[in-house]
């Protein structure tokens, strides 16, 4: 467990409080701005319904799934509340979040707006403002295995948020169709879905936190939180970020070398996906759009990293020394999870 009472040392842009406990979703519209190909947005309906599922480009049948067993997280972090002014130039505006635990859930009222540098917004590539939301999530503080691995992200809602109150949600409503010759980074219907990070054919305006705006103003993060873990200041340890859509708990990058024993060293977690060594049938070419340009460039291979289909394992961490499923924000594909392995 951590406090955050040295913030204000770690972020001198920044001037408020932060009174943070230690202890103990809703929709999403997603923006990807523009290529000059076009702009793109997805729009969430807030529901928690989800489809059983692969990743894109791998073949279901070849996917071993891990399970995730029944924890209770009722212990940490339930009284995490911020109040931070950001005076970054395109926020210059109060960032807000506040957790709370009851028997059942863990409840989230925030403003949706950062609580770190960001970038220009808006900026070339996105036309939006960074404006404040309302945000309300209730998740699961008993987080359970469900029968089936969820999609996330998107019109299925997202996948979780960071502790600060800014949600998570990976993918885009990018995409192009077959000959790759229409290409839209806003509600596109083309089968090839485009990431934001890790490619060069498509600019999505994002900052160095991985992270840009929607049309309704929301930041939203598609890897790492740069500049909120860098503000924690943990350094190269495992650090608790924010909460998935399932209740379980995400961290960022860094994870014992064995997953159930907090004395083997701490190093840099990587995820199961890699590119596919031959680009799928139909794909646009790879001479104008390389491999990873799109979602269905990785497949997933079971045990040739460190993490499972949704970017999670089972095991012990600093908050939970007797073992628990999470996930991790890692540095290479899908950065944040896509799916969630918990009950919904």
């Amino acid at each position: 467990m951590y406090c955050k009472k040295s913030r204000l040392q770690a972020l001198p842009f920044l001037m408020g409080l932060v009174l943070s406990g230690c202890g103990g979703g809703g929709g999403s519209t997603d923006t990807s701005i523009s290529t000059g190909l076009g702009t793109g947005t997805s729009i969430g309906t807030g529901a928690t319904t989800g489809t059983s599922i692969g990743t894109p480009g791998t073949d279901t049948t070849t996917v071993a799934v891990s399970t995730p067993t029944a924890a209770t997280t009722a212990n940490v972090l339930c009284s995490y509340a911020q109040s931070v002014f950001n005076s970054s130039a395109s926020v210059n505006a109060t960032s807000t979040a506040n957790w709370s635990c009851n028997s059942t859930a863990r409840i989230l009222s925030a403003n949706g707006l950062p609580d770190h540098t960001v970038g220009v917004f808006p900026n070339a590539n996105n036309p939006n403002k960074i404006t404040a939301q309302r945000v309300s999530a209730s998740l699961f503080v008993n987080p359970t295995a469900s029968s089936t691995v969820t999609q996330r992200g998107g019109p299925l809602g997202d996948t979780g948020y960071i502790l600060n109150g800014v949600k998570v949600d990976a993918a885009t409503a990018g995409s192009c169709d077959n000959t790759g010759a229409n290409c839209g980074l806003v509600n596109n219907t083309g089968a090839w879905s485009i990431e934001a990070l890790g490619q060069t054919a498509f600019n999505f305006g994002t900052d160095s936190n991985n992270a840009h705006v929607q049309p309704n103003g929301a930041y939203h993060y598609h890897g790492i939180p740069v500049g909120f873990v860098n503000a924690l200041g943990k350094g190269i340890a495992m650090t608790l970020i924010g909460w998935a859509a399932d209740g379980f708990p995400i961290y960022a990058r860094y994870g014992y070398n064995v997953a159930s024993n907090a004395a083997s060293p701490v190093r840099v977690i990587t995820s199961s996906y890699r590119l596919k060594s031959v680009s799928s049938t139909n794909r646009p070419s790879t001479v104008a759009y390389a491999l990873g340009t799109f979602s269905q460039d990785y497949e997933y291979v079971a045990g040739s990293g460190d993490l499972d289909e949704c970017n999670g394992r089972t095991g012990v961490t600093p908050e939970f020394p007797s073992g628990i499923y999470h996930y991790y924000a890692t540095d290479s594909y899908p950065y944040l999870q896509r799916c969630v392995k918990g009950r919904l």
